[in-house]
């Protein structure tokens, strides 16, 4: 049984799904201690219990410690990933419901099931758009891509947003199985080709969108940087506001958000995604921070060597690093001064 400090590095819940979807693969059996640590409220959240959940589905696992606030957990897997249709609500991991994100549940058993015989169909339902978190429009227009680019086929379908703290959102996840990733190259991301924007309110007046839209459409006007931005008016149970943009360069694609909160004016949402873009365009680099650490996973299971230049090597980049080379599958290496990622899947 591979035993994993769940406070290490970031000591966040990656270290958990990481293991969870590695523990899937490969069949052996994990016990992670120490689950969350270091947070305020430390321990299973209900988007961390529902990922749990959620693997254990897929592979019949058995469990130890799967309960709301668990800072210990085992996980034994009981058969090879299984493709198929599957349901997951975060709202049930938790008494009085969560709008805990469902991105986070995909990206546990995304790979897992891409790696399987037989295709999949996921509806979660729970947070879409939350902080914190990976938003869906991120994970469709980033990640997906992205993952593409390496040979693996899956797409979501926003059924409903999701926004903190009532959740209620729905999405739709096809996986098609049988897919090994292939290892990538990407140190040079080209010339920037477009840069587009998702101006988006539920439950709220329709001036919303539209003022986001028109703030940062003049942020960027005046860093010279064109954008195109479609103001909507969605179905959610609940209101909630945010602005998502999405960079598209030559050889690689790059996302930014900013979500609405209580006393935060449109404007200022606006700007939070904007100057998170224009941080990011500066630095010339093709991977951006988040995509940075979600690449590992998919570039260790790779069938060769991937090497990748990011933005910025944050402490999850690293953390979740050493989460995979406890498994022996690939050998990772970071170079701090160049903002390398050199990946070389062990037996490749």
């Amino acid at each position: 049984m591979i035993e994993i400090d769940g406070s290490y590095g970031e000591g966040g819940g990656q270290v958990l799904r990481t293991s969870l979807s590695l523990a899937a693969i490969t069949g052996k059996p994990i016990r992670i201690y120490n689950i969350r640590a270091g947070r305020k409220k430390p321990g299973l959240a209900a988007q961390h219990l529902t990922s749990v959940r959620a693997a254990a589905a897929i592979c019949h696992a058995k469990l130890r410690g799967d309960a709301f606030g668990s800072m210990m957990l085992e996980f034994i897997p009981g058969s090879s990933v299984q493709g198929g249709n599957y349901t997951f609500d975060v709202s049930e991991a938790r008494e009085g419901g969560s709008a805990g994100a469902v991105t986070l549940v995909l990206q546990t058993i995304l790979l897992p099931l891409a790696l399987a015989d037989g295709d999949s169909q996921v509806t979660l339902r729970g947070g879409t758009h939350v902080a914190f978190s990976p938003s869906t429009t991120y994970i469709e227009q980033v990640y997906l891509p992205m993952l593409q680019q390496m040979g693996v086929e899956a797409q979501v379908k926003l059924g409903a947003w999701g926004w903190y703290p009532q959740g209620g959102g729905e999405v739709q996840l096809r996986v098609s199985g049988g897919n090994k990733p292939t290892g990538f190259k990407l140190l040079e991301r080209g010339d920037l080709q477009q840069i587009r924007g998702l101006a988006v309110v539920t439950e709220l007046p329709a001036n919303i969108p539209q003022r986001m839209a028109n703030r940062a459409e003049n942020l960027l006007q005046e860093a010279k940087l064109k954008l195109a931005v479609q103001a909507l008016r969605e179905k959610g149970i609940a209101p909630g506001a945010g602005l998502f943009l999405t960079a598209k360069y030559k050889n690689s694609v790059a996302g930014f958000a900013g979500l609405g909160e209580k006393r935060l004016s449109s404007e200022k949402v606006a700007e939070i995604a904007c100057e998170e873009l224009l941080k990011f365009h500066q630095t010339s680099a093709p991977v951006d921070e988040h995509l940075a650490d979600q690449l590992l996973l998919p570039a260790a299971l790779a069938s060769d060597k991937s090497e990748y230049r990011v933005a910025e090597v944050s402490l999850h980049l690293t953390t979740n690093a050493a989460v995979i080379q406890q498994f022996g599958l690939a050998r990772v290496m970071v170079d701090d001064v160049e903002k390398i990622v050199v990946v070389e899947p062990l037996g490749s």
